[in-house]
């Protein structure tokens, strides 16, 4: 709270110092500058490290805002790239550990934090693990497929392997005030997916054409990273529902149920290490003690506005249908 009156009132300053300034120009930012990550230990001892990368919230490439859009942080797919390229400079890292706690995104920034883990494992060597919290469903669990094992917790829920597109149709409503669609456009499919009209079966059948590639594009991650799923298994398996822990077990999804804890006994054994510090990377002035804090603050003092109702806006706000590996009952 402290905080966050200092940061207003220095914002509240900066303003007189414009209005009142006679003709002399000054140039106050309102937005505070991100800065360079710095390094804490939430747990154990050593000069070896095991790095917590946070995979929370919806998965995208959009920059998340904080209060009343004054306060910035990098998306999702940015810092976990800033993460991972830190870490690679750092050779007391010995393993990473991924924190996921997601209902997915779009397809493309789950494919891009996939890749990217893919990429850190060939050019160092390192082990990956993957925990998941409440939630990693639809590109949750595309992203913790990338690791080279999967602990849940007991209560977690995961599974929602498929693609959605995400479109509104407001036809009804405009015929109801009285408004059309007088777009011109040079070919018969320019427009489809618009929201000014209803979707033909032609159209239809053409969306289900790109979601099937991109489905099958997830089929194909799972069977290549989980040796125990065939095609012919997890088929039956992706028709979109969701799983608890031990359903996922028995059917070969993840490889343990434990907590954060034990996910850290795991990398510390796949890294063949039997001390190590638990570290996690944020940006200055936020507060981390633990391996549970969130990794998310901007450390401005001002939470992030970051609903997933408000997320969602994002996506839907231009009108374009929108490819998502996401559960969104």
């Amino acid at each position: 709270m402290k905080d966050s009156f200092i940061y207003a009132r220095s914002m509240l300053l900066g303003l007189s110092l414009l209005f009142f300034s006679g003709c002399s120009f000054i140039s106050v930012s309102l937005m505070p500058a991100v800065e360079p990550f710095e390094e804490t230990t939430v747990m154990g001892t050593g000069k070896d490290k095991i790095l917590i990368v946070d995979i929370s919230g919806i998965i995208s490439d959009e920059g998340k805002h904080g209060l009343v859009f004054l306060s910035d942080e990098p998306n999702t797919v940015s810092r976990i790239k800033e993460e991972l390229t830190t870490a690679a400079q750092d050779d007391s890292i010995k393993a990473i550990l991924l924190r996921i706690n997601s209902p997915g995104g779009t397809v493309t920034a789950s494919d891009i934090i996939y890749h990217e883990i893919e990429q850190f494992k060939k050019a160092s060597g390192l082990p990956v693990i993957a925990c998941i919290m409440d939630l990693g469903v639809s590109g949750g669990y595309y992203v913790a497929v990338s690791a080279d094992k999967i602990v849940a917790h007991p209560t977690t829920v995961t599974g929602s392997i498929g693609v959605i597109m995400l479109h509104l149709s407001v036809e009804g409503l405009m015929q109801k005030i009285g408004v059309a669609d007088t777009s011109i456009k040079t070919g018969e499919h320019k427009d489809m997916g618009s929201p000014f009209k209803t979707m033909t079966e032609e159209e239809q059948k053409i969306f289900h054409g790109v979601l099937d590639d991109m489905y099958q594009k997830f089929l194909a991650v799972i069977v290549k990273n989980r040796p125990g799923l065939s095609m012919e298994k997890l088929r039956p398996l992706a028709d979109g529902r969701i799983y608890t822990a031990r359903q996922a077990l028995e059917f070969g999804l993840i490889d343990q149920i434990g907590y954060l804890d034990d996910a850290v006994s795991l990398a510390k054994e796949a890294a063949g290490l039997t001390a190590a510090r638990v570290i996690i990377y944020h940006r200055p002035g936020a507060y981390k003690n633990n391996i549970y804090s969130q990794l998310g603050a901007t450390g401005t003092g001002i939470e992030s506005f970051n609903l997933i109702n408000v997320d969602l806006k994002t996506f839907v706000k231009s009108g374009a249908p929108s490819f998502m590996y996401l559960w969104s009952p």
